[in-house]
Order: structure tokens, then sequence, then C-alpha cells
């Protein structure tokens, strides 16, 4: 009998065998679910896509309006050029300034002793300062000037006014106006201060002063009543102040005689040169 070869016993299977175009060792089907399952770095058709933000935040920005100034640079030379010096004497003004108002009320100093003719005129009577208004000796009086006038009538004879409150024209026009002249706050109050600096207590002058002061005061009040007043001719004019206490407030325990007391001046004879007219010539 002849030897025949063992066949080999079957093997169990172990499993399918892949398929072409499978890889071995990949589960079944797991091709499919990574093309059916959206991943976080690809977004489906169905989900919107959330806005990014932009990494350059200059590529956002919008361009400039036309109404919006364009900058220095973008101007023309010539442009440039006007703005620089208008710049430049602005600077130089405001320094001019600060420093004559700084050395006008500053201490006696090389200066001042050397320019300070040119510092006042500068300074009055525009930029002026009442330094009276402050400690520690306030102004606690109100002054007014008044005058009146002796006049020759049509028929020869001779006439007086009746007193006329100079100070209370001014505070007239000065009440309720937002921009009061100079001339109005302090022609006649300077023009008074300059006339007690330069007199006695007897109505003497002292030196030019009290002559210049004196013409100054007729100009003012011819100025203000006029060659023609009452019917007449102005020949006289006779000027007094009128002095009254301010009276301390009612939570105050200060007494202060609040009696207006008169300093009079004696009788002035209108000349040529104390006439308006008179600057003119």
């Amino acid at each position: 009998m002849a030897d025949t070869e063992p066949e080999p016993a079957e093997r169990e299977p172990t499993g399918p065998e892949p398929q072409e175009g499978e890889q071995a060792g990949s589960e079944p089907g797991g091709s499919e679910s990574t093309k059916s399952e959206p991943t976080e770095s690809e977004p489906t058709e169905s989900e919107p896509k959330e806005p990014t933000e932009p990494t350059d935040p200059k590529s956002t920005e919008s361009a400039p309006d036309g109404d919006v100034a364009e900058p220095l640079t973008t101007l023309s030379l010539p442009a440039q050029l006007i703005i620089a010096v208008a710049i430049a004497v602005a600077a130089v003004a405001a320094a001019i300034h600060l420093s004559a108002a700084f050395l006008n009320v500053s201490p006696p100093n090389t200066l001042t002793k050397r320019h300070g003719a040119a510092i006042d005129d500068y300074v009055y009577p525009e930029f002026e300062r009442v330094w009276k208004l402050f400690a520690p000796n306030p102004l606690q009086q109100n002054i007014a000037v008044q005058a009146r006038a002796e006049i020759r009538t049509s028929e020869g004879g001779t006439a007086t006014t009746g007193w006329r409150d100079l100070s209370a024209q001014d505070g007239a026009a000065i009440h309720h106006n937002p921009l009061p002249s100079h001339t109005q706050q302090n022609e006649l109050r300077r023009g008074w201060e300059f006339y007690v600096g330069s007199h006695d207590v007897r109505e003497r002058p002292q030196g030019m002063r009290g002559n210049l002061s004196e013409q100054y005061i007729r100009r003012i009040v011819m100025l203000r009543l006029g060659r023609e007043e009452d019917g007449g001719t102005v020949e006289r004019i006779q000027v007094r102040s009128a002095t009254t206490p301010v009276a301390p407030p009612p939570w105050s325990d200060e007494k202060i005689d609040t009696k207006t007391v008169y300093r009079t001046l004696p009788w002035w004879t209108v000349t040529s040169d104390d006439l308006p007219e008179a600057k003119r010539r």
C-alpha cells in the first residue's frame, strides 16, 4: 500500500480578508465614518462660518471722510509756513503780554527802572488792575463825582445848574453791558484819583501834575456837559465828590457811619482849551 502525504488541516478563519483598496489593520467602515462626520477644522455647509478677527487692525480702518481735516504733513509747503509763522507770532505775543503784566506788578528791579515807561504805556489803560479790591486794605467806599455849571443866559444874566452825577451816568452805561468801554469804566474814576493824589487838603496843586490834573478834570466835565447847557453858555464849572461808606453786612457787628461826605472844589473858569473842540485843533 503506497504511502500518501497527509493533507494539511484546514485553518480556522480569523477574520475576513481585506478587500482590495482597504488597508490592513483598519476597522471596517472606518473610511466611511471619516467622510460622513465633519471635523472641527472643516466646517460643513449646514453650519454658518464664524467671522474671524482681522490680524491687521489697519486693514479694517475705514477711509477718512472728506470732512475730516487733513494732517499738516499733507498741506503744501506755503500753507505749512503760514501756520508755523502764525503759531510763532501768537507765542511771542503771549510771552510779551505776560512779561509786561508781571513786570508791572513786580517790585522795582533793573528792567522796570530801565523800561518802566514802555511797560506802563503797554499796560495802561487796557490791562489795568485795581488792587484796592483785595486785602489788606480793600476799598470800602462808593465815590461819586458830580459837577454843575454856571451859565450865561440869552438875556445876559447868569444861572447855576443843579448837580449832575457823572459817575451815575457811567454806571448806567456799564449796567447790563457785557463789554463796557474803558472810557466808561476808568476815565472819570482815574481822573478823580489823579486829582486827589496831586492836591493837598486845601485843594492846592503839588507840582506840575496838580495843574495837569485840574485841566484833565475840566475837559472831562465839559465833554459831558457840552458848551451849551440849559439854554445858556457855560462859563464856569464846579466839581465835587460824594463819598459814602459801604454798610457792613447784616451778620457783622461792625458799626460804620454811612453818612455821605462831600469834597467840593472851587469854581473853574472854562477856557477854549477845556472844550471838546480843542482836541481837533
